[in-house]
């Protein structure tokens, strides 16, 4: 039996139009944030729609310059659809990216969609907030029902600088002692491919898998072939897959909690929710991504950038200054 096809990717245009234009589709007699956002009626947003206009230019200029790698395909299957977490209650889609802040985010869209189950973001488990059945995701829909909320609703994602986010997905996953299933299931098998006389330990743990031997796995092109990559070190391309979903708003990374509290207002619900707000102490950095890239070699670094080239130039992030690329 073959998967469904849903939605085929925009015309060239549709990046640029005005949803509306044809027709006002209005919920419970009242505007919702994809009307707001395209029509705002109040002074405060009509800058930030400028901005986020840009952003998403940029991504539709990106698409075609890049047409022939990032639409090999030309329909996606429900099965792309996993990360799409939707709101019915607000009109909301937003595509979760692991590492940019995703934790607060579904625990913001489990208040949201949770039909007053829950007020306080935070006082959600963040293992609660990654509990599958807690929030409802895309692909759990008809295609006739995913292709009217892809058009209907709000659609947007979060994304970050790409080697920040890198250095932070390996900082978490292969640096902290509780995270045994993720050195279990990458790091043994790291270690045994790339580590010369490795110990009889390191190969049965997984536990010190160092960010070379990491970034030697990444660009190794066996390693695409075994198994699309992890959620948490994988393109925001390839998890969102922008080219074909045309996402209202962009959110930075760098202006987390401006653009989140955005989204809210939007929502109608900017007065009584919040975005969580929280310590930058132990954020991964720019500083810190150079201190990780120091150690792997030029031809390394040229590789992992075009790995993530396509995020680098979406979401209009220059190249590091600290690479040495071939």
């Amino acid at each position: 039996m073959t998967t469904p096809q849903v939605v085929d990717p925009p015309d060239p245009n549709f990046m640029r139009r005005n949803p509306f234009a044809a027709e006002g589709c209005c919920r419970k007699g009242s505007r919702n944030a994809l009307q707001e956002l395209y029509n705002p009626t109040q002074a405060e947003f009509s800058a930030a729609a400028v901005l986020h206009q840009a952003r998403r230019d940029q991504v539709a200029d990106t698409c075609r310059a890049h047409s022939a790698s990032s639409r090999k395909r030309r329909v996606l299957t429900p099965s792309d659809l996993k990360h799409l977490v939707v709101d019915e209650e607000h009109e909301l889609i937003y595509c979760y990216v692991p590492k940019v802040a995703c934790t607060n985010w579904k625990r913001v869209m489990m208040v949201l969609s949770g039909r007053g189950k829950y007020s306080d973001p935070m006082e959600i488990p963040s293992n609660e907030a990654h509990v599958p059945s807690n929030l409802k995701t895309l692909n759990q829909y008809s295609i006739p029902d995913i292709n009217h909320r892809l058009k209907n609703y709000l659609k947007f994602l979060f994304v970050r600088e790409p080697f920040e986010r890198l250095v932070s997905a390996y900082r978490n996953k292969f640096t902290l002692r509780y995270n045994t299933s993720f050195h279990k299931r990458y790091g043994t098998k790291i270690v045994r491919r790339y580590r010369k006389n490795a110990t009889a330990e390191a190969l049965q743990s997984g536990a010190d898998v160092k960010f070379q031997e990491f970034a030697e796995y990444l660009v190794d092109p066996g390693t695409q072939r075994e198994a699309p990559l992890n959620e948490h070190w994988q393109t925001v391309y390839s998890l969102c897959h922008p080219c074909h979903i045309h996402y209202d708003l962009v959110g930075k990374y760098e202006t987390l909690e401006e653009d989140a509290n955005y989204v809210l207002k939007l929502a109608g619900v900017g007065d009584s929710l919040h975005f969580p707000s929280y310590a930058k102490s132990t954020r991964t950095t720019d500083q810190m991504a150079a201190m990780f890239f120091n150690n792997i070699s030029s031809q390394q670094q040229s590789q992992l950038y075009q790995l993530y080239k396509l995020d680098f130039l979406m979401y209009n992030y220059s190249i590091p200054s600290y690479l040495k690329l071939q």
